[in-house]
């Protein structure tokens, strides 16, 4: 049987349609579902992507016939059978090959972080960061206050890098005495003090050809600081009690719910180790600047208990007064109060439905009267910021920047004239 020239070219633009791997996932998602809508909220929430790039994505599948867009506000999205033969033979090719599995869909992290992720789009402006740190060995600091997943996202950024097959070793140091710094970090010989009966490897050691994360890095005392800097400047130390310098390859992530910035200026923290560790920053956002969420991400978690306990996904649901109830506290403890709160809930709860007496709040006399949360950045500030952050990490090397972003680098020529970027004034 002869093949035309139309349906040659058919088969390499529809090749092509499903060599970007959001559009591929898009196509399997909802074939998967032949009987479900879905509006692009919740396809930015399963897939952790940007609106735009859903929405240009899914506008890609509309126009080739194999996405139906169904009209109505919002508007849904469903698998459609393509009236043309030649593409319904490739869909059906493409769709019995067995899928690719993406770095993304094989970290345990990222799984996490997704169902950390709700209506608002400030955690998706945070995966597109972590997608851009993991492309690099680049020294990451994570700011964010307790709770909001700061560990989640240090072992996203390993699992996702070249280190991710390699030990991601985690330091809290917050819980580590000066007197102790030295044997948990460097490790130590034996006989190198009473009851040092072998040689004992440290992070360090440990975290060789890994990541090192160090949590809660503002509480290091500034001894421990120094000791630290000297590391990092040379990756070499030497174990307690020995002699022999060892090097390591390590990447460094670092964490902290404390202002870094005035510790500098109060000599609290060493500039110098300041500079080291913050050569890319990643900030999350606290769950009050993001209130929307905070019903999805109950609800989530509320499933999740049911599921636990051996029970239907629907054997407990909320009233709408414990919803209001959820969305007029400030959660100071965040994502993880969040989480607990609902667990107490559902416990306690002696019916299905849970209602707003049933819900304990662990800070609610004390925080009555919490200040209005800071003002968030619009999508278009934060990208900016985010491309300026980038460009400035690269010393304006514009190839290697567009590589960390993932664009293109005529996208990037014109970001930065849309954005009226300065290499001068940067």
């Amino acid at each position: 049987m002869s093949v035309t020239v139309a349906q040659v070219d058919v088969e390499g633009r529809f090749r092509t349609l499903v060599q970007s791997p959001l559009r591929a996932g898009l196509l399997r998602f909802l074939n998967a579902r032949p009987d479900a809508a879905f509006d692009v909220e919740s396809l930015m929430s399963t897939f952790g992507r940007l609106r735009l790039d859903v929405e240009n994505c899914l506008h890609e599948l509309v126009e080739f016939g194999v996405v139906a867009r169904r009209p109505g506000q919002p508007a849904l999205y469903s698998a459609r059978r393509p009236d043309n033969d030649t593409i319904a033979a490739q869909l059906d090719t493409f769709l019995e090959r067995r899928a690719t599995i993406s770095t993304e869909d094989q970290s345990p992290s990222v799984q996490r972080f997704r169902e950390m992720i709700g209506r608002d789009e400030k955690m998706l402006i945070v995966f597109e960061w972590i997608r851009t740190a993991a492309k690099s060995d680049i020294s990451v600091l994570i700011l964010g206050p307790t709770g909001s997943g700061k560990e989640v996202v240090a072992r996203m950024i390993h699992e996702l890098s070249r280190r991710g097959s390699e030990k991601f070793q985690a330091v809290n140091c917050a819980a580590l005495p000066d007197t102790l710094f030295e044997s948990e970090i460097f490790g130590y010989e034996k006989g190198a003090f009473t009851g040092a009966h072998d040689r004992k490897p440290g992070r360090l050691e440990l975290a060789d050809q890994g990541t090192l994360f160090l949590d809660e890095i503002g509480d290091l005392s500034l001894i421990a600081q120094a000791k630290l800097l000297r590391v990092l400047e040379d990756r070499r130390f030497e174990r307690l009690g020995g002699q022999k310098s060892v090097h390591v390859d390590f990447r460094l992530i670092s964490a902290t719910n404390r202002p870094l910035e005035q510790f500098v200026r109060d000599s609290r923290f060493r500039e110098d180790l300041y500079y080291r560790v913050n050569a890319f920053a990643i900030r999350l956002p606290s769950l009050r600047e993001r209130p929307v969420d905070i019903p999805v991400l109950a609800s989530r978690f509320l499933a999740r208990y049911c599921a636990a306990n051996g029970l239907p996904l629907d054997a407990k649901t909320f009233s709408p007064a414990a919803l209001q109830a959820l969305q007029q506290y400030p959660w100071p403890g965040n994502i993880r109060e969040l989480e607990s709160t609902v667990s107490r809930a559902a416990l306690s709860a002696p019916g299905r439905s849970i209602r707003d007496t049933d819900i304990e709040f662990l800070h609610a006399g004390t925080l009555a009267g919490a200040d209005a949360p800071p003002r968030v950045p619009t999508l278009r500030e934060a990208e900016r910021a985010h491309i300026s952050r980038v460009l400035e990490v690269t010393a304006w090397n514009k190839k290697e920047a567009a590589r960390l972003l993932d664009i293109s680098r005529g996208t990037l020529y014109r970001k930065i004239v849309e954005y009226e970027l300065d290499n001068k004034r940067q």
